[in-house]
């Protein structure tokens, strides 16, 4: 691509806008002497130069228009200067915890001092955490659902000064899925303190990713429905719309986010990530997504090489017709790329990531906690070769911690000292009624806690729900690792087996059959299951997904109970008094778990942006449905 007068032309002004953003640039940067100054007067033709170098030196492939090029430069090294602000900001941060949480409390209550929520706790008169601590309660969801039913029906200032921009759905794994606000603060905080910090995190550690290839994003345009008082009600995660000044970075065209089943937007995601081979980077909320991704490539590949080759969109879609246009009038026939794609598929899929996108740099996506498996699943097979980012740890209530170690096999997570005041529950004192809280500065290394936050977005003193391991401090602030959900303990006489540790059991458990493959599963107790758990002594019923085997012995499936013995001392105890009877494996028929997750996300109106798959099912028609897909 040669530099002509246009390109010159248009560098200006992104030479402009790039020091409007407050970016230093590698040349000195002139002063503007008016909006309309001479472009020749203002930047010599040198310092053009040296930035087209910068961005060809950036580029893969020629397929890119100038303005998008140019849009995507600018962007880039916007964020990475806000990255390196924040960053630095962080550290500061954490040089100072107590100090710094404190004034973010002090923020949180000031600001809703004059609400009904704050007058009643009275925040004016709150001077610090222990005065704070005094006077208001631990709270969970129930402490909050009439407050915000009467936010919903257009009530102001019950909790928080301003009227929320959403009414956020949790994911629901620990029961019915809940109704928390969001607010600007928390979406601003979510940006500066999370996206900013984790990207330049993503620069330091992955420098090949500081380039002008674009991203194929598996993310979907959720359903929102309206409260009484008309504010949107659904998920608060990244959205094609709350996207769309960022969509020409990704590989997904913008009509393909105005097709409303998931099965089809995934479709066209994996379409026209096929047809550019300079792809550097997949991304999604969570690594299971990805997965089901990588699952609808390997069922679909023939028909997507067939529409690269001819330059169609697949009829099998059910796209409204004026989308079908746009979108088919950015496909011309490609039988060159449809070749290599079909030698690539033809030689199987393990590490086909790798081979269908040979500048890929990065898997962005968290992958720890529940979505552990679906990690190492990925990088066992169809991303092998492809480093992985796990970046964040946020829930709907807000940012909680950001990863500062990418290559890091352990997800650690440094917490973020502005974005909540966090407060931390001993383990042993979780059944407590009024237990005693530790604050950051007070926590041990080694020690597990739930975490209980005041967010920006009118939750104090909130139990999430989430048990973290404090591995270690950056400077002064806590680093930790999730453990489990409390909402996912299997416990049917007191035994508290966590997701973690029984997911430990089951990988033991696996690697001692021949030839099997964990694909999902889940587990219920048997209480949950009525009849259909039948006459026994109380157990657990395990649900497993297999790739590689057909069926299992009855001594094979007694493994798994063995390795949950070997690994949990108070399970065993309770199996050797007979008191938990044996647990019941249940092998599930292919693409059963698929099912599943489309009946969850249908009943709590769960965006697949957000969804996790429950690892401890809660509801009997779950458990139904699965024993329906079994195999034997």
């Amino acid at each position: 691509m040669s530099l002509s007068w246009v390109h010159v032309a248009v560098l200006s002004f992104a030479i402009a806008l790039a020091a409007i953003i407050g970016h230093n640039l590698a040349m000195p940067l002139p002063s503007l002497p008016g909006v309309y100054g001479s472009v020749a007067g203002v930047f010599s033709l040198a310092g053009m130069a040296v930035l087209w170098r910068d961005i060809s030196s950036k580029m893969k492939g020629d397929s890119r228009t100038l303005s998008s090029l140019l849009g995507q430069y600018v962007a880039v090294k916007g964020v990475g200067w806000l990255g390196r602000r924040q960053r630095k900001k962080l550290e500061a941060d954490t040089l100072n915890v107590k100090q710094v949480q404190e004034e973010t409390l002090l923020k949180r209550l000031r600001k809703n001092a004059h609400t009904c929520y704050g007058r009643q706790y009275d925040f004016n008169s709150i001077k610090d955490s222990d005065g704070f601590r005094a006077c208001h309660p631990i709270t969970t969801y129930e402490h909050y659902r009439e407050l915000i039913r009467r936010i919903a029906a257009g009530e102001e200032k019950v909790i928080i000064a301003e009227k929320p921009l959403i009414l956020a759905m949790t994911s629901g794994t620990s029961g019915a899925s809940a109704m928390l606000l969001s607010t600007k603060d928390t979406s601003t905080e979510f940006f500066l303190q999370g996206v900013t910090v984790c990207l330049d995190a993503m620069g330091r550690a992955f420098p090949a990713t500081d380039s002008l290839q674009r991203t194929t994003k598996f993310f979907y345009s959720p359903t929102f429905r309206q409260s009484e008082a008309g504010i949107p009600i659904g998920p608060n995660s990244s959205t094609p719309a709350s996207s769309r000044h960022m969509l020409n970075l990704y590989t997904t065209p913008a009509p393909a986010f105005e097709v409303p089943s998931e099965k089809d937007t995934l479709y066209l995601h994996l379409l026209f990530a096929l047809k550019d081979p300079t792809v550097g980077t997949l991304e999604s909320n969570f690594a299971s997504t990805v997965f089901y991704a990588f699952s609808a490539l390997q069922d679909r590949w023939q028909e997507l090489v067939d529409d690269i080759e001819q330059g169609k969109v697949s009829g099998a879609l059910a796209l409204e017709p004026k989308v079908r246009s746009r979108l088919e009038a950015l496909m011309k026939p490609d039988p060159q790329r449809a070749a290599q794609l079909l030698a690539h598929f033809q030689d199987g899929f393990r590490g086909i990531a790798k081979r269908l996108w040979p500048h890929l740099h990065l898997v962005l996506a968290v992958d720890s906690g529940s979505n552990q498996i679906y990690g190492e699943m990925l990088r066992e097979n169809y991303c092998q070769g492809v480093p992985f980012y796990s970046p964040f740890y946020a829930a709907t209530e807000g940012l909680i911690g950001v990863n500062l170690w990418p290559q890091e096999p352990n997800r650690r997570y440094l917490l973020c000292p502005r974005s909540m005041f966090c407060e931390f529950l001993p383990e042993s004192s979780l059944e407590e009624e009024t237990p005693h809280t530790l604050l950051m500065e007070e926590v041990k290394e080694g020690q597990n806690y739930e975490l209980v936050v005041t967010n920006a977005s009118g939750l104090f003193r909130y139990r999430v729900g989430d048990i973290v391991k404090v591995v270690g401090f950056h400077n002064q602030c806590p680093v930790v690792e999730f453990q489990y959900r409390r909402g996912q303990m299997l416990s049917v006489r007191g035994e508290k087996v966590s997701e973690a540790l029984f997911l430990d059991a089951l990988k033991k458990a696996v690697a001692q059959w021949p030839g099997a493959q964990l694909v999902d599963y889940c587990c219920a107790e048997s209480g949950i299951m009525g009849d259909s758990a039948g006459v026994s002594d109380p157990h657990y019923q395990v649900f497993i997904e297999l790739k590689g085997v057909r069926n299992l012995t009855e001594e094979q499936r007694y493994k798994l109970d063995i390795c949950l013995q070997q690994d949990s001392a108070v399970y065993k105890s309770f199996r050797i008094k007979g008191s938990i009877g044996p647990m019941r494996v249940q092998l599930m028929a292919e693409g059963a778990f698929k099912e599943l997750r489309k009946q969850m996300m249908a009943f709590s109106n769960t965006s697949p942006n957000t969804f996790k798959m429950h690892r401890v099912l809660r509801r009997k028609e779950y458990t139904d449905f699965l024993l329906g897909k079994t195999v034997s």
